[in-house]
């Protein structure tokens, strides 16, 4: 069994790990969706068996306490990492004033084989949002808000930025560049029950050259071709601030035989119904992470430090820093 375990340990083992992991983690760049993660998992595995072995057979690791904690920390790293590559969820979402979160509304949906989260817990809102921008449209700071639930029942408004995610269910939910205006609509046909939706145009600023979409209404096959024109108080010389509230625009609606502009509360006739443009709203873009082992990770990373701290402190302790002929002769030259 010891020759077995030496055989594992080998650092050829270990070049062989390192060099999977290499190739996995090139081709996980990104995090395409079409890429098992396995890729990944397996070179973990692999690194994780052999610095097991190592533990067990090295005498120099499994002697020395410190030596022995940062080992066991770094054995567990390379666990967790694989376990959290089995159970992560990365994912975008984009959310419309006043709309409220479900899983459905996930967007590049990307997650392990063993992910097991409760999504249908996460309850929240989106409420209005502002963006500043300095001067040249560079993006600052993002504070979105949204209401979630209290422990009383009463919604709570919290703050959401790019830096300061919403926490539920152990889900992060991060602001992004991506953000927009959409349109309320509603449809009224001449044969059936009126629709109420939202048309998300491109982001903006980044596409406030190109806010149009389409939409084709059910039961037909005319497609409405939407152009929104944005007063936002948009300027690129001076810092600017984007504030969902304070914008309007017009809405151009075009189909083969006509081109109409809407402004809020104004009803187009079209050939197979009404279009009524209801008000002008705004959409946040969200990214959507979850990994369970994030926590533990900090927790064994900062004890396989201090186990390298005392290692290291321990083996300089062991050798004096200054010989006895060296402490006689400066006695002596004290006395002198």
């Amino acid at each position: 069994m010891f020759s077995w375990l030496k055989t594992l340990s080998s650092l050829k083992l270990t070049l062989v790990g390192m060099v999977l992991l290499g190739i996995g983690a090139g081709l996980s760049y990104g995090n395409p969706v079409d890429m098992p993660v396995w890729v990944l998992v397996v070179p973990l595995a692999i690194l994780a068996a052999n610095l097991t072995a190592a533990i067990l057979s090295n005498s120099g690791i499994n002697r020395q306490p410190g030596l022995l904690v940062f080992h066991i920390c770094l054995l567990s790293t390379v666990v967790l990492v694989g376990v959290g590559r089995l159970t992560h969820l990365d994912a975008h979402l984009e959310l419309a004033l006043g709309q409220s979160f479900s899983k459905d509304l996930l967007l590049e949906e990307k997650k392990g084989p063993w992910h097991a989260g409760n999504l249908d817990k996460v309850m929240f809102t989106q409420g209005p949002y502002t963006v500043q921008y300095d001067t040249g449209l560079r993006r600052g700071l993002t504070h979105s808000q949204v209401m979630v639930p209290g422990p009383d029942g009463q919604m709570v408004a919290r703050d959401v930025g790019d830096d300061r995610p919403l926490i539920i269910e152990r889900y992060r939910f991060y602001t992004t560049f991506n953000k927009g205006f959409s349109p309320v609509l509603t449809w009224i046909p001449d044969k059936g029950k009126p629709i109420t939706g939202r048309i998300n145009m491109p982001s903006y600023p980044l596409y406030d050259y190109k806010q149009d979409n389409h939409w084709t209404p059910p039961g037909t096959h005319e497609e409405i071709k939407f152009w929104l024109r944005v007063k936002s108080g948009l300027t690129t010389d001076q810092p600017w601030v984007l504030d969902s509230r304070n914008s309007s625009g017009v809405l151009v609606v075009t189909t083969k035989d006509k081109r109409i502009e809407l402004k809020p509360g104004e009803v187009a006739k079209l050939e197979h119904g009404s279009l009524r443009y209801d008000r002008l709203s705004a959409w946040m873009g969200y990214r959507v992470f979850y990994d369970p082992t994030i926590q533990w990770l900090f927790f064994v990373t900062v004890t396989g430090v201090l186990g390298l701290i005392h290692y290291f402190w321990k083996k300089l302790n062991l050798s004096p820093w200054m010989t006895e002929d060296t402490t006689e002769s400066q006695t002596n030259e004290v006395r002198a």
